[in-house]
């Protein structure tokens, strides 16, 4: 059986691809050698500018079954009909190392699932945990930039990390949740996701519902102590992708069931949490949570780069029957992650196989930009209206409409009976076992005790303080004797 031809970009027949061409038996290169050219110029561009955050991702296929009727809560196509499958991609994630970072640190899991379905595709971008650290967009900035490297050391520093948290008191939440046992996942199959934000479901008659996401894992929560992930992480910084791939190729197919928690729109302003506020949880004696079905992950990408490092979700990409609410960080994120792509990938990133519908075929008049395709449009108009019959609109809204009132401004959202910083920060610190809670204090003063200003580590022990006078005792005690030692 003959080989395949190995041929330039262009197609042409590559003679030689173990030699250069030279001017004479041991001279220099040639100029003229265009394969030669050509591999170095494409080699040197096999990099783009890697993400921001959640830099280093694991991703594979699968699909999502609905096993439970949610017919009366939202109109959703994909979710109309127990048994109905669609296929997904889901993307794991950490937060805030590069893409040369090892996997089992103490960091936030992105959890992102890309539903193709007949609709066009669903894009659910979320963590790990149900909260995060900040709930206005427009200090995401600053709080990533005090997790990252610092510019002139180069490094991550404990000073940046917790002088942010210290004048961010609505972190004590996320703070508690990072540091505690699950801070660490054994692998990316072993942990819970979360839609994070609130989100809006409409049925067919209109009626609204604000929802949470929770995609309860069904291998069972594994997590790592700091040993245990500081010695993977030393000798297998890949150990989650490790994981994910091996687990997959033969045969496991790891899988999550998913819930959601359903509040009517009219029970939002008088709840006692802001239920739009990414800091906080609805507490499940509130609204518990509902089944909605099975999602399965059974295929690994071919690619990691074309599958998993050029996957874009983003959360506005919604289909009819879910739209957005009032949350002010998933406001903020309607922009910025597709903005992100157009930056990273090009303005045509959807066309990209991972990012493309796979039930339905985009039709609009989005034309040009770099990488597009011949196929964009071919000898239809560019514009809307017009008289040939182009794609035109539905006059459907995908959700329905959110009531605003009031006047324009830089406000801070309305508070609720129970709204403050430390409420939950200090129900979920009780709800730990003894156990529990000498590993959270433990871990929250390793990094707390590196702090160099003193007024810093004050700020920071009067938040544990105010979530609970037992864990800002416990705190402050272990960061004394981690200073004097």
């Amino acid at each position: 059986m003959s080989k395949r031809v190995l041929t330039t970009e262009s197609g042409a027949p590559v003679a030689d691809n173990q030699n250069s061409a030279t001017a004479g038996v041991g001279g220099p290169l040639l100029l003229q050698d265009q394969h030669l050219l050509e591999k170095l110029a494409r080699f040197n561009r096999e990099r783009i500018p890697e993400r921001v955050v959640h830099a280093r991702g694991s991703g594979a296929y699968g699909h999502f079954e609905v096993t439970d009727d949610v017919t009366g809560f939202t109109y959703a196509d994909f979710l109309n009909t127990v048994g109905k499958r669609t296929e997904v991609f889901l993307r794991f994630s950490t937060v805030a190392d590069s893409l040369g970072g090892a996997d089992a640190v103490r960091d936030p899991r992105g959890f992102a699932v890309k539903f193709y379905t007949q609709e066009g595709n669903y894009d659910l971008v979320g963590n790990n945990t149900p909260v995060f650290f900040i709930k206005d967009p427009i200090k995401f900035p600053d709080f990533i930039h005090s997790q990252k490297r610092d510019p002139f050391t180069g490094k991550q520093e404990p000073d940046n990390v917790w002088d942010f948290w210290a004048h961010s008191p609505e972190a004590t939440h996320q703070v508690t949740w990072l540091m505690g046992d699950r801070g660490i996942p054994a692998s990316y199959r072993h942990m819970n996701g979360y839609g994070s934000h609130t989100y809006q479901w409409t049925n067919a008659e209109g009626e609204a519902f604000f929802v949470k996401y929770h995609f309860k894992t069904n291998q069972g929560i594994r997590s790592l102590s700091a040993e245990q992930a500081q010695e993977i992480a030393g000798t297998d910084p890949n150990s989650h992708q490790t994981d994910l791939l091996q687990a997959i190729e033969r045969g496991v197919r790891p899988s999550w069931t998913l819930y959601v928690q359903i509040m009517p729109a009219a029970e939002a302003a008088e709840y006692r949490f802001n239920p739009f506020d990414l800091t906080k949880v609805w507490p499940h004696t509130d609204y518990p949570l509902q089944r909605v079905g099975r999602l399965v992950l059974d295929r690994n990408p071919d690619n990691v780069f074309a599958e998993v490092e050029q996957a874009a979700f983003s959360p506005n990409n919604f289909v009819p029957g879910i739209g957005p609410s009032p949350d002010k960080m998933l406001q903020g994120r309607l922009f910025a992650y597709a903005d992100a792509h157009r930056y990273r990938l090009g303005v045509n990133h959807t066309q990209l196989a991972v990012n493309a519908p796979r039930a339905t075929v985009a039709s609009n008049y989005g034309r040009d930009g770099l990488m597009a395709s011949p196929a964009q449009g071919r000898a239809a108009k560019n514009y809307e209206p017009n008289s040939y019959d182009g794609p035109a609109e539905t006059g459907r809204p995908l959700s329905a409409p959110l009531a605003v009132t009031g006047h324009t401004g830089t406000h801070e959202a309305p508070p609720h009976t129970k709204d403050d910083h430390f409420f939950q920060a200090g129900e979920l610190y009780r709800l730990m076992s003894a156990e529990e809670r000498s590993r959270l204090v433990a871990n929250i003063a390793g990094g707390l005790s590196q702090v160099s200003r003193d007024d810093v580590i004050e700020k920071n022990l009067t938040h544990f303080h105010a979530a609970d006078p037992e864990y800002g005792t416990r705190v402050e005690e272990a960061v004394r004797a981690l200073r004097e030692d």
